[in-house]
């Protein structure tokens, strides 16, 4: 049974506060912007992605997103809603079914499939979606705080 949840009140889970079957999604859309600012921050000027003239010429007869774009869709889920704040990514696989377009729609969800109490960490499935298509999916393991730190009064 999957526990559809919201971001905590604190900004993030702790470890005693998880179970397998929870998830959280969110819809990010693949703006022209994100991928401009994309190919910046991570130096991937493919022109697949920003050169429509080139990409029509392609299998994919236009421009696509970068797929680690959409991929960190996903890490924005892990890192402000579940786990959330705190949650510190130790791998993820990937593995990528249908291009991302501008403009799309890509809805995340994200479901704690395996906890792992003595490490501190959990397995986490991720999956993303345009129009109901399976886009991208992987696993994911992250590292998650066992308590709060108190506040500073």
């Amino acid at each position: 049974m999957v526990d559809l949840v919201q971001q905590h009140p604190s900004g993030g889970y702790i470890l005693d506060e998880l179970h397998v079957g929870m998830a959280a999604e969110k819809i990010v859309v693949a703006t022209e912007q994100r991928i401009q600012l994309f190919a910046e921050a991570s130096d991937d000027f493919n022109p697949v992605h920003l050169d429509e003239a080139f990409a029509a010429k392609t299998a994919y007869r236009g421009r696509i997103a970068h797929g680690l774009l959409s991929a960190s869709f996903g890490s924005a889920v892990v890192g402000t809603i579940l786990p959330g704040a705190g949650s510190i990514y130790i791998s993820q696989t990937l593995a990528f079914h249908q291009p991302v377009r501008i403009d799309d729609e890509v809805r995340i969800v994200i479901t704690v499939i395996e906890i792992e109490p003595d490490a501190a960490r959990v397995k986490l499935s991720c999956e993303g979606f345009v129009n109901g298509a399976l886009i991208m999916d992987g696993v994911a393991v992250v590292r998650v705080p066992r308590r709060r730190k108190p506040s500073a009064r």
